[in-house]
């Protein structure tokens, strides 16, 4: 059972992480890039994402697990781009398919958002989340910040399926990094979805997603608990377009527009 309390090492979260991985100049260009942005061209609809449950499992200090707080923005680390591995001296990483995942957050006018925070995370491959169903261990969650074109990256696996869940994605944007401390302050609580081909083939190819084949054959999109009262515009918006394979991993793309 991991360890809630109170750490100087732990629980500065990325106010902590920023000067020490890019140093004063480096910061100051990133929080001025919002600024200095031009509008980019409109080059389709960007349809705003509605606001979706965090879940049960989301430790951003809205919830606890076994009578403590769980919060994974507020430990040092949390900042990064590879989220399989923990972090905050924790070990453990979570195996599964590679996936390489670029998110670019709008506007509804397609116009990029710089200096925003989004903080990610995801069930592993057997479903089961870090923090909450193994709870000695961190992987499978991490913050980003939008640069100028408001896009940021991260390095993460195909999540597995479990039971009356389409395969997912959770997400919570924040207006800059120094606001991405809990849960609370988000701007826009969402999820992202999968496409169906992706999904059948990983869990088809890889020992790792046990159950998943099984538990997607009994789903539908369009009527998942969270996705299914969404707009087929909506629906387009937050499922991630792929390239890839089960063998050489994954390449995902998705834009979030926020209202």
């Amino acid at each position: 059972m991991p360890d809630h309390a109170h750490h100087d090492d732990h629980d500065h979260g990325f106010a902590h992480d920023l000067p020490r991985m890019v140093g004063r100049r480096g910061a100051l260009a990133l929080f001025g890039a919002a600024s200095l942005a031009a509008a980019s061209p409109a080059a389709a609809a960007c349809v705003a994402l509605p606001p979706e449950t965090a879940g049960p499992f989301p430790a951003d200090g809205t919830n606890t697990s076994a009578g403590q707080t769980v919060n994974a923005l507020a430990q040092r680390g949390v900042l990064r781009r590879d989220l399989r591995r923990s972090f905050a001296g924790r070990r453990g990483r979570a195996e599964g398919v590679p996936l390489s995942l670029t998110i670019t957050l709008t506007d509804t006018g397609c116009r990029p958002l710089a200096g925003r925070a989004l903080y990610l995370w995801h069930c592993d491959a057997r479903g089961r989340y870090s923090l909450y169903n193994v709870p000695g261990v961190n992987w499978l969650r991490g913050l980003g910040v939008a640069d100028a074109e408001g896009a940021l990256a991260f390095t993460t696996i195909i999540p597995g399926c479990y039971p009356g869940r389409w395969p997912h994605f959770h997400f919570e944007v924040f207006a800059g990094p120094e606001a991405a401390v809990t849960g609370r302050n988000a701007q826009l609580t969402g999820q992202l979805a999968l496409p169906e081909p992706v999904c059948a083939a990983v869990y088809a190819a890889d020992p790792s997603y046990a159950g998943g084949t099984a538990n997607l054959s009994r789903l539908s999109l369009t009527r998942d608990g969270s996705f299914a009262n969404n707009t087929r515009a909506q629906l387009a918006q937050q499922t991630l377009a792929m390239r890839g394979s089960p063998a050489r991993g994954f390449t995902g793309r998705v834009t979030i527009p926020l209202a």
